[in-house]
């Protein structure tokens, strides 16, 4: 009998191992390493300086409209200081809207991003680069999604390339020279050195929403 108990209570213990490391690894292999920014409640994680009521939740997602302010992720997740990465958010703008996805960049109260590149957000606004250029670094003129419609922006950066996805579609395709000739000014900063992710509310007139924000830090 006894035996038959030590039997019975170590066919438990193993079954529950099992159960733990298969729960683990179909969690793992559901989210693929991607992590969320952002919770669909509140800006926890997020940090905004000058005008910051351009930043709102809505229906779960983050709404961008008023003037110009920009929103830094400043949470735990790779302490924000990101450098080899796969991004995704989720994005609808209104007709006429501008706004854009900032990588490498760092923390600012005020004006427009000094440090890191700009993605483009910008479907049916007076800007010519529509939205997946790598503003003035790699400028795409075709319009992929409309407005009013939800669609995935996706930026990959690893080493010094660049990859910019709209839809699964490869629209800019980069690579950083050793030596990248950059406009006098603020724009000598737009570099990969590393730093962290920001939208951009861009004038009263642009209104955009972000939701689903996800990273997949690379080695």
């Amino acid at each position: 009998m006894k035996n038959s108990f030590a039997y019975l209570m170590s066919l438990v213990f193993c079954l529950g191992i099992l159960n733990t490391i298969t729960g683990q690894t179909g969690r793992d292999k559901k989210n693929d390493g991607w992590i969320s920014l952002f919770n669909g409640k509140n800006l926890d994680g997020w940090k905004v300086g000058e005008n910051a009521h351009t930043f709102s939740i809505e229906d779960g997602a983050i709404k961008v409209e008023g003037p110009k302010a920009h929103l830094f992720y400043v949470g735990d997740v790779e302490n924000h200081d990101f450098h080899n990465f796969e991004f995704k958010a989720s994005v609808m703008t209104k007709p006429g809207s501008n706004s854009g996805i900032y990588i490498h960049t760092r923390y600012q109260e005020a004006s427009w991003p000094v440090y890191g590149y700009e993605v483009q957000v910008n479907n049916s606004q007076g800007d010519w680069k529509r939205t997946g250029s790598l503003y003035d670094i790699v400028n795409v003129i075709e319009t992929y999604v409309g407005d009013d419609e939800w669609y995935t922006e996706y930026i990959k950066v690893e080493g010094k390339r660049i990859i910019i996805k709209i839809n699964d579609i490869v629209v800019v395709d980069y690579t950083e020279p050793e030596n990248p000739k950059r406009d006098p000014g603020d724009r000598q900063h737009r570099v990969l050195k590393g730093g962290t992710f920001a939208l951009q509310g861009h004038d009263p007139k642009s209104i955009v929403y972000y939701k689903d924000i996800m990273v997949k830090p690379l080695p």
